[in-house]
């Protein structure tokens, strides 16, 4: 039985989420009305899963998560509108540790539960099973169970497991990332260790709507010495750039008379999750070698990637799967390592660090 306590101040939205997630027998709910009566039921109820909304009276989504990290950690769905102003404040609940989100429906929501019903039960369900960081907000989590005293202790440093086998890369290239469920805190993770003078262009396949990849690539060239932009038309790919695919439509590798080009394309009914890291693999690999290409797969529910990454390891691929210890969820790079095509499989904190020594150092200015 999961446990879902679900918060926001409408009355109908409270009755509509209970109402669909009532439907599957395994799951059990209560509801609170803003962020203090969530707060008040944490103890008492012990959540699995709480879905929160952003905009509340008295104590808001983002005050309440603060708070819920710290009093009693637990996967957090955020429900946001899609909005510029909701997609900011959704990065970051991210940041401050929720595990995913959901845009609330828009209009008539009652007249939309029967569209979004089933997407609500699949981010609750994959929300129960994500892992949350041991050391997050561990010192303050301390403070507040002891009132102030007590010390933390230091985590135990995860260990590689590396194939020995894998190709290097060679010559000019790319790096491809794909990730999905916790993805924003992770994609910060992975590129901002990375120097500006790191030698090949990487373009990132987050699954997101297209309100949330704008602000996502924003907020990430403010913390980066790499240059961010989110794909809107083709661009020319440069060295030291990082490539966003827009949200809703996926984001492939072409070639132009000036040169190789990142560009937004109609999502395909083929490929399930977008942007589809599958399809962005394989148009790289019709543009370039296997070995100038070096693909990683971070955290994420489903398989996205898994299949294509498998073939670029084949043909001498340099791949890279973050390891179990550290992802929120372990899809994607799960489904990747089970399939036998990950040269490395590493904790998240590693894989800049392999980026690099996998990227040619000639090739750095």
């Amino acid at each position: 039985m999961i446990k879902v306590l679900v918060v926001d101040d409408s009355a109908l939205v409270r009755k509509l989420f209970s109402r669909v997630l009532a439907e599957d027998s395994t799951f059990s709910v209560q509801v609170a009305r803003n962020g203090l009566e969530a707060l008040a039921q944490l103890d008492a109820f012990q959540p699995d899963v709480i879905t929160l909304d952003v905009q509340m009276p008295q104590m808001d989504g983002l005050r309440c998560l603060d708070r819920i990290m710290v009093q009693r950690p637990c996967p957090v769905v955020m429900v946001s509108a899609v909005t510029a102003e909701g997609a900011a404040a959704t990065l970051e609940a991210l940041r401050l540790g929720a595990v995913d989100f959901v845009p609330k429906p828009a209009g008539a929501v009652s007249l939309r539960m029967q569209e979004f019903g089933p997407t609500l039960k699949e981010k609750v369900r994959t929300a129960a099973g994500a892992r949350l960081p041991a050391t997050h907000r561990l010192r303050e989590r301390v403070q507040f169970k002891t009132g102030g005293a007590g010390a933390t202790r230091r985590a135990k440093p995860a260990t590689e497991a590396v194939d020995d086998r894998a190709t290097l890369a060679s010559g000019a290239g790319l790096v491809l990332v794909g990730t999905s469920t916790g993805g924003p805190p992770a994609l910060e993770a992975l590129l901002v260790p990375l120097p500006s003078s790191f030698a090949w262009p990487i373009l990132v396949a987050q699954h997101m709507p297209a309100a949330f990849t704008g602000p996502l690539a924003k907020r990430l060239a403010g913390l980066c010495a790499l240059r961010v932009l989110e794909v809107t038309q083709p661009t020319p790919l440069e060295d030291g750039c990082v490539y966003i695919g827009r949200g809703d439509a996926d984001l492939v590798v072409s070639k132009r008379p000036s040169g190789h080009v990142a560009m937004t394309v109609p999502s395909k009914p083929d490929y399930p999750w977008h942007p589809s890291t599958d399809r962005l693999v394989r148009s790289a690999m019709q543009h370039f070698p296997a070995a100038q290409l070096v693909g990683v797969l971070i955290t994420g529910m489903g398989d996205d990637g898994a299949e294509a990454l498998a073939a670029l390891h084949a043909n001498g691929g340099a791949t890279i799967a973050e390891a179990e210890e550290t992802a929120v969820v372990w899809g994607m790079p799960g489904e990747l390592v089970r399939a036998g095509g990950a040269a490395y499989v590493l904790p998240l904190p590693s894989i800049a660090q392999r980026l690099q020594r996998l990227v040619p150092r000639a090739a750095c200015p």
